[in-house]
């Protein structure tokens, strides 16, 4: 190579060149070819490479000797040789040995610098991806990137489009520590400042995109939010003050297409994102805060606001004058905390000796472990009278009483609840909590629940009515859906002396921000899993208790009326329009319907109508409906029997499978791609199972 590097000083052929380039580079690959796979250890590629990096470090250094003795070479063959190399896939072995060599041999000679600064710069534009996507993962730090590449993202378009677009917003695969280099690197010279403020305009118009936070996949919008709070962590005041409007603007448009998601991770990260802004732009004023979970993801988030100091960057005493100041340094700290901590145990010697002094252990507490908490007022023992309480009633205590005592009240009484069931239903609805009671939310469901399991026909009626009726809140809707699907799940499971045998947590959960999806998926699972032939030795299984499927009159009930007017938009309620997260829930509320109509009746209808519904809401923009609809579809294939839908939802089946190849190949959402294949091996198992059943 240091011939070759003469030879271009002196205008040597091309041809040859570019054929030692090529053999240098593909020597591993031929040489196994020769020697059909018994070739040396040395010509693996895991060891051929990090020879080959020492080699270009052993030609830099011939250049660098040549720049100093006046006499003139060219670096360009060694720039193709590691392009060439970065391009193959092979920048994890080069650099390993390349980047360490160089970061210590460009640390304060400036010759060295610009030698590697012209090694990067002569890359064929061709290959200069590989090579800054490899300096940028291998650098230790962003000063040592500064280092290495210089300026080069200011002199080549290339490398500027690599860096500032396509590193940031095409791809989002790269780590946190990536991030911090490419970004760190960009804030570390003024000509380059320029490109991080562009850089941060870009990452902000994405992030406050409406459009953006639909059709994108979770994972880039969390790498695009670290990337907007990395370039935070690096503005300086005067560049926060000339670009506080755009910031404010952005913001305010950001964080409402975020809270607008119905991915719980969406909101937080626009959440996180918008306080980071807000503290950025208002150091005085008031900022935003919202409520949120603090895990470890968010706490990571957050620290990314925080520029973390350099280790390499403190040049300002060698390293023997460096370890001297902190040797002295040690004894004065030592007696500093000494003094400090005999001082702090004078004090708390003090406060000991007062604290004894006022003491009252010659006082024998009161034994309260038995002591019970007296009841004011009893609850209510008719269902009559609980309404009367609950509609009228200024005594908050007996208020409480009744809520507490509803549910068992209602189950005990059957006959009773019957008779005014819609009404006491309609009351439990617009419940309102008068105290602050434990669990309000749950008992109030719970005596739902109850009302629409000891009379379900007429409950359910007036409920799925009331879904699409005026003057509700969205968390009442929700509230609707919760309930039906949990009085589906008692009605559907055996009951043993009154008592219900299947015990599970509810599938619609009560937290707005919950995801039932999660639930869904777990009884696709155990469904999938019951119909899984096992073969073991031992013991038999104890036979579980059996008894007559309550939801089988009462399924159609509960689901068509929720079907119907699902596209008439109100004035306060769109579920295509805005009200899309409500729509989420319906959508996994209906699925969750269909599998537990299983073995009923009008399960066919129901998979018909589902099929239908689902084919008109495919293409919606929110991932979570997507989810439900996919979901939709796994219970249409688990519930309704092989032979009926061979019969009679032939071209919907065929239609659902092109559909759902096209989910898998192109939809933006993991979970949207898993399901989607899930549905295509359960379609594929139901045709197999089929073609056993007809005989040849």
């Amino acid at each position: 190579m240091w011939e070759v590097c003469q030879q271009q000083a002196r205008g040597g052929p091309a041809e040859l060149q570019d054929a030692l380039l090529a053999g240098v580079v593909a020597l591993p690959d031929r040489v196994s070819n020769s020697l059909r796979g018994r070739n040396p250890a040395v010509f693996f590629p895991q060891n051929y490479f990090p020879l080959l990096g020492a080699a270009i470090v052993e030609v830099l250094h011939e250049i660098s000797a040549s720049l100093r003795g006046g006499s003139d070479c060219s670096i360009s063959f060694v720039s193709q040789v590691l392009g060439k190399v970065c391009v193959h896939g092979r920048q994890k072995e080069i650099l390993s040995v390349l980047v360490p060599r160089l970061a210590d041999l460009t640390k304060s000679d400036c010759i060295w610098q610009r030698i590697c600064w012209r090694l990067v710069e002569c890359v064929p534009e061709r290959w200069m991806e590989a090579v800054v996507l490899g300096f940028v993962q291998r650098a230790p730090g962003a000063d040592v990137l500064s280092r290495l590449l210089g300026n080069l993202v200011v002199k080549n378009k290339q490398a500027q489009f690599v860096v500032t677009q396509k590193f940031l917003l095409l791809q989002y695969g790269y780590t946190t520590a990536v991030l911090q280099n490419l970004l760190g690197y960009l804030s570390l010279d003024s000509l380059r400042r320029a490109l991080l403020i562009k850089v941060l305009q870009e990452l902000l118009e994405t992030w406050s995109s409406s459009s953006a936070v639909k059709h994108s996949p979770a994972e880039q919008q969390e790498y695009i939010s670290k990337a907007i709070l990395i370039c935070l962590s690096h503005l300086k005041e005067p560049e926060i003050e000339s670009c506080r409007q755009e910031l404010l603007t952005s913001m305010m448009e950001g964080v409402k297409c975020h809270l607008d998601s119905s991915l719980p991770q969406i909101r937080r990260l626009g959440m996180i994102v918008a306080e980071s802004i807000s503290s950025k732009i208002n150091t005085d004023g008031p900022v935003l805060k919202f409520q949120y979970e603090e895990d470890d993801e968010a706490r990571e988030l957050k620290s990314l606001l925080v520029q973390a100091p350099s280790i390499c960057a403190v040049p300002s005493l060698p390293d023997d004058n460096r370890n001297e100041k902190a040797d002295a340094a040690l004894p004065l700290a030592s007696e500093s905390n000494g003094k400090s901590h005999t001082a702090a145990t004078h004090v708390v010697s003090d406060e000991e000796s007062d604290a004894e002094l006022d003491s009252d252990d010659d006082l024998t507490p009161y034994d309260m472990s038995e002591d019970k908490e007296l009841k004011k007022t009893k609850a209510p023992v008719y269902i009559r009278d609980c309404i009367e309480v609950l509609t009228g009633s200024e005594d908050t205590d007996k208020w409480e009483a009744t809520v507490k005592a509803l549910e068992s009240l209602v189950r005990k009484n059957p006959a009773a609840t019957r008779e005014v069931s819609v009404e006491l239903a309609k009351i439990l609805l617009h419940l309102e909590e008068k105290t602050c009671i434990e669990g309000f939310a749950e008992l109030r469901q719970r005596a739902q629940v109850a009302v629409l399991t000891v009379d379900p026909i007429p409950v359910a009626q007036y409920l799925t009515s009331q879904f699409y009726s005026l003057n509700y809140s969205l968390r009442q809707r929700m509230d609707i859906l919760d309930v039906l699907v949990l009085a589906a799940r008692e009605l559907s499971f055996p009951k043993v002396h009154g008592k219900i045998k299947h015990v599970e947590k509810p599938c619609v959960q009560l937290l707005p921000g919950s995801d039932s999806s999660n639930d869904w998926r777990k009884i696709v699972d155990e469904r999938i899993k019951s119909k899984t032939r096992r073969f073991a030795k031992g013991p038999s299984q104890v036979q579980v208790a059996s008894g007559p499927n309550e939801f089988n009159s009462v399924a159609g009930h509960f689901f068509f009326p929720l079907l119907q007017n699902f596209d008439r938009p109100l004035s306060t309620f769109d579920l295509l329009g805005e009200d899309h997260f409500v729509l989420g829930r319906l959508v996994h509320t209906l699925a969750v319907l269909m599998y537990l109509a299983v073995n009923t009746v009008a399960v066919t209808a129901m998979g018909k109508a589902l099929m239908e519904f689902v084919w008109a809401l495919r293409f919606h923009t929110d991932s979570y409906v997507r989810q439900g609809l996919l979901s939709c579809i796994s219970s249409v294939l688990l519930s309704v029997p092989a032979e009926h839908l061979l019969n009679n939802m032939t071209e919907e089946l065929l239609e659902t499978q092109s559909w759902l190849g096209d989910v898998v190949e192109k939809d933006p959402d993991g979970d949207c791609r898993r399901l989607a294949l899930q549905n295509l091996l359960l379609m594929e198992n139901l045709k197999k199972k089929l073609n056993k059943t007809v005989p040849s």
